[in-house]
């Protein structure tokens, strides 16, 4: 199974990747803080382990992200150890918090008790509702065995809307998960993908499941089968 290790401590995230790795597990980790989420588009992982004290942007930010995209099990590491620190990062969607100085075999029991309690987020298709479903690895949509291409930005959409069908997402959260750090996503940006999502799902036969909530956002609805 593959982890995600997001530490800018290069000691530390050598010293806990080789003790994950002489466990069998596949173990990536951070070198451009620029481009966080892309690289857990790109590695895809079946859990993260999360630090807080990060360049750039602290880790609740990037947690916020990694929520409202994605279901991957999350775990914490951070020397914060504060009582409203560790409170702060479960309401934020944190599965568990481990604070430094902390036992290598804690974590490695924690994310072995994790993995087996979640469902693998990361499979090659994940099928949401209706027949719809996304197949991440490639970033393709499918629908009744029609598959078509998402760009970068499609399949940010269309997965957040679709981990929360039914229930209103916002501009402000769109943009906030469409901005990758370095290039920055304006309004007529997001009304202009939006528009492309909705034409490749009505090629597909998927008509009028994207609501728009004139000045506040979007829902997706529910698709029959």
């Amino acid at each position: 199974m593959k982890i995600l290790l997001i530490e800018d401590d290069i000691k530390l995230k050598e010293y806990v990747s080789e003790y994950l790795e002489a466990y069998g597990y596949s173990v990536s980790g951070i070198d451009d803080f620029d481009n966080v989420m892309d690289k857990v588009e790109e590695v895809n992982p079946d859990l993260i382990v999360l630090d807080i004290n990060l360049p750039s942007f602290d880790g609740f930010y990037f947690l916020k992200l990694i929520r409202k995209l994605y279901n991957i099990p999350v775990i914490i590491l951070s020397a914060r150890s504060d009582e409203g620190q560790q409170i702060r990062g479960m309401e934020i969607g944190a599965d568990d918090y481990v604070t430094k100085p902390f036992s290598i075999g804690i974590l490695l029991a924690k994310i072995n008790a994790l993995l087996r309690r979640v469902s693998k987020y990361s499979e090659a298709e994940e099928e949401y509702q209706g027949g719809l479903s996304i197949i991440h690895d490639s970033m393709k949509l499918n629908y009744q065995d029609k598959i078509i291409d998402l760009t970068k930005n499609e399949y940010r959409i269309l997965n957040m809307l679709l981990n929360n069908v039914g229930k209103i997402i916002t501009r402000e959260d769109l943009l906030e998960a469409l901005w990758d750090d370095t290039n920055f996503i304006d309004d007529n940006t997001l009304t202009v993908n939006m528009t492309r999502v909705k034409k490749k799902l009505s090629n597909l036969g998927v008509h009028n499941a994207i609501i728009t909530k004139r000045g506040v956002g979007y829902v997706f609805s529910r698709v029959d089968s």
